[in-house]
């Protein structure tokens, strides 16, 4: 279940690996020891248009939503998210705006988008 997403803006492209983050964000969530290997799902998603606060969009982003069924400790999805973070600034310093949200997913809710 866990789902590693990775929305940026278009500009952030010209100055990060956009591929090589992707895949050291995914090992990141791999080597965690928190999920079972299989059922990792990562992902990037471009985006085109966007704005944030009064500068519109003069200023570059990449946000991180990692979802999750729930049974992590809330120690656990800190330490998970302080990773992702490291590694979210080691390569991508030069972005104004970085987030990571590590984001439960009620089970029951899951098992609904399943049927």
């Amino acid at each position: 279940m866990p789902n590693l997403v990775m929305e940026y803006s278009n500009s952030v492209d010209e100055r990060v690996n956009v591929q090589g983050l992707l895949e050291d964000l995914h090992k990141v969530a791999l080597q965690s020891g928190l999920f079972d290997i299989g059922s990792v799902k990562s992902r990037s998603l471009r985006c085109d248009h966007w704005l944030i606060g009064e500068e519109g969009d003069s200023v570059d982003f990449i946000h991180i939503s990692f979802e999750l069924l729930d049974g992590r400790t809330p120690e656990q999805k800190r330490e998970l998210s302080r990773q992702l973070m490291a590694e979210l600034q080691c390569q991508a310093s030069n972005v104004q705006s970085l987030t990571v949200n590590i984001r439960d997913m009620d089970k029951e809710c899951f098992q609904k988008a399943l049927n």
